[in-house]
């Protein structure tokens, strides 16, 4: 074949347009082609993230903001005191692909009142509380339910009853289904608290308080 059957109508060299192979995936910002498959988000996981800080004004607020402006999707969050005076411990549930958790911790661990953060194993000791007002129609099927989920009536008059249930997710997850049947006027729920099992410190604080 001759120089002139590769040249061809518009007089350049090459396949047409058409027939080149269409390269895949998109452009980073810095114009770098990144292939699907490397770029694929990895899926979200569920985990429980405990921060142990000092009570300085303002520090649940910075935290707060810190998960708001990074945008991380944060299913509950509770903090309280500890055994130590002037600490608090905050626990979060977060369901996020795993660089996303890196992330929550390192950026919590800039936070100046934070002293300590670690992602608790799959299995920790948790707990929470749920506060809810139903109809007061059936006061001796609610009373049962009560009993079943070994919860404590807070408040009953003639047309509402108030309960607290306390248990891991699942219980009180089925707790709130089981009241459902009589109409569930409010709730309120805490969010999982947590610790590490046995042994293992959930903080790793005793430099601080020596």
């Amino acid at each position: 074949m001759s120089r002139s059957e590769d040249v061809r109508r518009d007089g350049l060299e090459g396949p047409a347009p058409e027939e080149r192979e269409r390269p895949i995936g998109r452009r980073n910002s810095q114009g770098i082609r990144v292939d699907p498959e490397v770029e694929a988000e990895p899926d979200p996981r569920r985990t429980i993230i405990s921060a142990y800080v000092e009570d300085e004004p303002g520090v649940l607020a910075r935290v707060s903001g810190l998960f708001h402006r990074r945008q991380f999707n944060i299913e509950s969050l509770t903090v309280g005191p500890t055994q130590n005076d002037g600490y608090s411990r905050i626990t979060l549930v977060v369901e996020e692909p795993d660089p996303g958790i890196d992330q929550i911790k390192k950026q919590l661990n800039k936070v100046l009142p934070v002293i300590h953060v670690r992602e608790l194993d799959d299995d920790p000791v948790a707990c929470e509380l749920v506060i809810l007002k139903v109809d007061g129609d059936e006061p001796d099927k609610v009373q049962a339910v009560t009993e079943m989920y070994r919860g404590e009536t807070l408040d009953a008059g003639p047309r509402t009853i108030t309960v607290q249930i306390t248990g891991d997710e699942s219980t009180i997850d089925d707790a709130i289904d089981a009241y459902a049947q009589f109409g569930i006027r409010e709730i309120a729920r805490t969010g999982q608290a947590a610790l590490a099992r046995g042994e293992e410190e959930t903080a790793v604080v005793d430099e601080v308080h020596t």
